[in-house]
């Protein structure tokens, strides 16, 4: 195993640790600061969706009844406790692991493609976002939220010195900007929100019709 092999691997466990205290942690982050993204991030979805980096299944409850999810995760562990929640919710889920960088769909197979405070632990982003732009038919809707580089230097400096220890431990990120991918792919973008000083940004873009 490479030393790219050997760090997955080292993410890939600490993700699976985390499954048992991540929807506690998450709890607090979205009354803090996340507030109602996860239902403004679900409301925008229609048809057949397909939810990114899923996780524990914390969006579940928050999609329309009519829209058809399915969801992804590196993270068994995290699998396991999202399909537990699924069944509580008497839902119909797709759920199985993946690679964000390689999805295992057919191009043109979902009218959504959502992903929330995932982007900031996948690896390559710029692969994850093409992976969700190839999957989704033409027209359809990209939905990204995510904590991001924050609007003052002052800030940036703290993010900056967290990831001297969470880019190593979990591959999580704080200076990233997806909406950057977006605008570098020329997508139509309909909605766009920062806020809680810059810390947080949530988008919707259209995929091109040909």
């Amino acid at each position: 195993m490479g030393e790219a092999g050997a760090r997955t691997a080292r993410w890939h466990r600490y993700w699976d640790r985390k499954a048992v205290s991540y929807d506690r942690e998450m709890s607090t982050w979205d009354r803090r600061l996340f507030g109602d993204s996860r239902e403004w991030a679900c409301s925008r979805a229609v048809g057949q969706v397909l939810e990114v980096a899923v996780g524990t299944g914390l969006n579940l409850p928050f999609y329309p009844r009519q829209a058809t999810v399915t969801g992804i995760d590196l993270s068994e562990r995290m699998l396991e406790i999202a399909r537990a929640r699924a069944a509580e919710l008497d839902r119909d889920v797709t759920l199985r692991q993946g690679d964000a960088h390689a999805l295992p769909f057919d191009e043109a197979s979902f009218d959504t493609a959502v992903c929330t405070f995932g982007l900031c632990a996948i690896p390559d982003t710029d692969a994850a976002v093409d992976e969700m732009l190839r999957v989704l038919r033409p027209g359809g809707r990209l939905i990204l939220v995510d904590h991001v580089a924050g609007s003052a230097m002052l800030v940036r400096g703290v993010q900056r010195l967290l990831e001297l220890v969470t880019v190593p431990l979990a591959g999580e990120h704080f200076l990233r900007r997806p909406i950057h991918q977006v605008q570098a792919r020329d997508l139509e973008i309909q909605e766009h929100e920062r806020f809680k000083r810059g810390l947080v940004e949530r988008l919707v873009a259209r995929r091109p019709c040909p």
